[in-house]
């Protein structure tokens, strides 16, 4: 089997909760029936927003299970890896556990993962609702290792404000009329810059924090390439499209100066940036936004049309968890429809009932209805998974060397590419 690794997100902090109110005989689980108190640990890596709204669905699902007390943990995002391996080793492992799609090959490998197989035969949590896409990555042998609670796929956050001022059309009339492309992309961020009243503003950032290269990737893959081969046994981002993605990043940040040059800290909320990639995600923070109108958008079309990335999460149990039957019944309350549609406000929902519900598109604060279905819904069928491997770190910082060259000005596109493809091929192969 191939083994995949990596880790992604942030934020820490740690919930104790207990709650009280009792439930019939005929629903208690194992616990309930004996009386006997029982601790759930529970790992995230959510931020303080998230956090709090764990804490009412877990406030709630003690409420049906009076015995049961649910400690969330947070774990920042950067780290979680590597907690999870060393809480492993030290079979100190949580009874659930927030996982990426980065995460799930290497822990199915290393056989730490609970079979939650026999939820699927429980009518009342209705699997056939859940997308069948998003449980491919919990399935191994015909056996099911976790269920998702999150598929938000990339998108364009884009400041409409800036737009108007530089007399365009926003993405989303573009793409209406098949006209968003790369190359309207690059133009739209060009005219904003060019037509601004102050230098400290730009068309567009492709970086969060100059290390997201990976949503870069859309480029190669609207054009039927990509950084890796299918296998994952060869980076091929010297090719054609791999070469372009960094001539236009280097073209947007030294000649039209549409982009920032690296380590300027300019963000999105800040109202000096035209155009940004992240994930549907970024939402509840865009939700903050008060001195700018912003919208969302699909990723520009190449050559075989727009293709985002797709990040994916969700929940395990691991076999070695004190409270095995306990957790189960909190798995099931987070991944069934009340738990979906409450998380749905941070995350792209997995159940089809969730995902065109009103309550999903008509949170407080977000884009148009009409845009969230252009760019998630409808984007979502065309979306690449994030690829991950064993060495994933490693590779992630010969590619991030690859652009700490460009940004410094140290070598051409081409050239870049061919030497990481030597550091990371020989990586890939081991």
């Amino acid at each position: 089997m191939k083994k995949w690794l990596t880790g992604l997100l942030a934020l820490t902090l740690g919930v104790g909760l207990m709650g009280c109110a009792g439930k019939e005989q005929s629903n208690h689980t194992p616990g309930e029936a004996s009386g006997e108190k029982v601790l759930l640990k529970f790992a995230t890596w959510g931020n303080p927003a998230q956090l709090e709204l764990y804490k009412g669905l877990t406030d709630a699902f003690t409420q049906e299970h009076p015995n049961i007390e649910v400690q969330i943990d947070t774990i920042p995002f950067a780290d979680y890896q590597q907690k999870m391996s060393v809480l492993a080793a030290g079979q100190e492992l949580p009874d659930i556990a927030w996982v990426s799609e980065r995460m799930v090959p290497q822990f199915m490998a290393n056989d730490i993962l609970a079979d939650v197989t026999d939820i699927v035969q429980d009518d009342a949590f209705d699997i056939d609702d859940i997308i069948p896409s998003t449980l491919e990555l919990f399935r191994q042998d015909d056996k099911l290792y976790g269920l998702p609670f999150s598929t938000p796929p990339s998108v364009v956050f884009y400041n409409e404000d800036l737009f108007k001022q530089a007399g365009l059309s926003t993405p989303n009339e573009l793409a209406e009329k098949g006209e968003w492309t790369w190359e309207t992309f690059e133009e739209a961020a060009k005219t904003i810059k060019t037509s601004a009243a102050s230098s400290n503003v730009y068309g567009a950032n492709f970086f969060r924090d100059w290390k997201t290269w990976i949503i870069l990737a859309s480029y190669s893959w609207s054009n039927g390439s990509g950084p890796f081969n299918p296998e994952m046994t060869e980076y091929t981002w010297n090719d054609q499209y791999g070469v372009e993605t960094l001539d236009m990043l280097k073209r947007m940040m030294f000649t039209e100066g549409s982009h920032p040059k690296a380590g300027e800290q300019v963000n999105f909320e800040s109202g000096q940036i035209g155009m940004i990639f992240d994930n549907y995600s970024f939402v509840s923070k865009a939700r903050e936004i008060q001195n700018f109108k912003w919208s969302i958008a699909p990723m520009p079309s190449g050559s075989k049309g727009s293709v985002p990335m797709m990040g994916q999460a969700g929940y395990v149990l691991f076999k070695e968890g004190k409270h095995p039957e306990e957790a189960k019944e909190l798995l099931k309350f987070l991944a069934g429809k009340e738990g979906v549609q409450k998380t749905s406000a941070f995350f792209v929902p997995p159940r089809q009932s969730v995902l065109n519900s009103d309550e999903f598109l008509s949170v407080e604060g977000n884009p148009d209805a009409g845009h969230i279905k252009q760019a998630v819904i409808d984007e979502m069928p065309k979306a690449v998974v994030q690829p991950g491997h064993i060495r994933w770190q490693n590779i992630d910082t010969e590619i991030l060397t690859g652009f700490d060259e460009l940004f410094a000005g140290q070598g051409e596109p081409q050239k870049i590419q061919d030497e990481v493809k030597s550091k990371v091929d020989a990586l890939l192969s081991k």
